[in-house]
């Protein structure tokens, strides 16, 4: 029933005659006769709960259907069960269902105005129903949707905590397995193995980075072997049912920080706590990244690695935070009217100050090839915030005690 009052929370928001189409997506294939594991676009999902490919629903406040693939004897011996018309009305709530196939006949025998929201996205369905609406004046539905998808209704939170407790655990098993001369992927495989255990996915591809890895903010190679003495950044988070979360830890491969380590890293720790602590309902969204920098800028400084008047991004060169929820880059606009909107009881942020420094003659050798992230996922609540992934060590204390364990 969640979906059906999203949609009619929807409609109230839009014009009286609005008619909605929201469509996912085909499989994609890989390569030959094998295609990628399917992921249901993100808005559909938020509507209708249906996650079978190629599908489409169109509603307006009178009306509700779903075009989705019939049932299929021989291919579903080979792919698994669909849901088919018959069953679709009853168990989607939709007032009507057809055939995929019979869009081009049915969709210009239900819209029956020009008051169409609709996203084409790269596909040839959407290219189909373009096509089929030529003769309507299409409006976008994202700016209205994707409001609302950035503020979680108390199911969406629950969902997402169990992303998160789940990402939180195999974190800590990595922790405690890691150990000089293993390879990146060794310890990729724990978060592969605890998600599947737990029936959840990789929300993006995970990153294992050990050394001077840590330096490349999207590095997903992730096969190169471990090293006594150096750092290891893991920043890899589960998804279930299409809600994601994103965690990124730093810690030693020996299970100790080193005196340089342990500087860079509380540096970066002060960063985000006191990031953290400022969010709250009525401030902009922006000031969590305004004090994460002065605290990084400062305490680089402090160590004679940046002039004073030095350019920080050589060093910490991305936000301080997204939107997360369905997406792992979760929809919403951060500004509004060309001003930094505020916070919002109901948002999902992450916090994930960093600092990454390369081999440079001019920084002395002991902060060479140090990257450091930390990264949790705040809830902002109606009196401050909760942090989701509070129960995963982050002082440097914690760390070695678990690491020891």
């Amino acid at each position: 029933m969640i979906h059906q009052k999203r949609r009619h929370a929807l409609l109230n928001q839009l014009d009286n005659n609005a008619v909605v189409i929201v469509s996912t997506n085909p499989e994609q294939n890989r390569s030959g006769d094998v295609n990628y594991p399917f992921r249901v676009h993100s808005d559909f999902y938020y509507l209708t709960g249906f996650q079978e490919p190629e599908s489409l629903a169109v509603f307006s406040k009178d009306n509700y259907t779903i075009f989705l693939r019939p049932k299929d004897k021989a291919r579903e011996i080979w792919d698994g069960k669909r849901l088919g018309i018959d069953d679709a009305p009853k168990i989607l709530k939709s007032n009507h269902a057809f055939p995929i196939d019979l869009l081009k006949q049915k969709l210009p025998q239900i819209i029956f105005n020009n008051q169409v929201y609709f996203d084409a996205k790269i596909c040839q369905l959407d290219n189909d129903i373009t096509h089929l609406l030529s003769n309507h004046q299409l409006k976008s539905l994202a700016p209205t949707l994707h409001e609302m998808r950035l503020i979680k209704d108390t199911l969406e939170i629950s969902t997402l905590q169990k992303a998160v407790n789940i990402s939180t655990k195999a974190h800590q098993l990595a922790m405690q397995a890691i150990q000089p001369n293993l390879f990146e992927f060794e310890v990729q495989s724990i978060f592969d193995g605890h998600f599947s255990k737990n029936n959840a996915q990789h929300a993006y591809m995970p990153i294992v980075a050990g050394g001077k890895n840590a330096c490349v903010l999207h590095y997903i190679e992730n096969n190169k072997k471990l090293n006594k003495g150096d750092l290891v950044l893991i920043d890899a988070g589960a998804e279930v049912d299409c809600y994601a979360s994103d965690i990124t830890r730093t810690f030693p491969v020996s299970g100790q920080f080193s005196r340089a380590q342990k500087q860079i890293y509380q540096i970066v720790l002060d960063a985000q706590i006191n990031a953290i602590n400022a969010i709250k309902p009525g401030v902009k969204i922006n000031e969590p990244h305004k004090i994460a920098t002065k605290i990084i800028k400062q305490g680089l400084i402090n160590l004679g690695i940046l002039e004073i008047n030095g350019n920080l991004s050589q060093f910490y060169m991305h936000g301080t935070g997204h939107w997360l929820g369905l997406d792992v880059h979760d929809v919403g606009q951060y500004k509004k009217n060309g001003n930094h909107r505020k916070f919002i009881a109901g948002m999902i942020t992450t916090v994930e100050p960093g600092i990454y420094i390369r081999k440079d003659g001019k920084i002395n050798p002991i902060y060479h090839n140090i990257g450091v992230r930390i990264e949790d996922d705040v809830l902002v609540t109606t009196s401050g915030n909760t942090v989701l992934t509070k129960s995963l060590a982050k002082e440097i204390n914690d760390i070695e005690s678990l690491m020891s364990q």
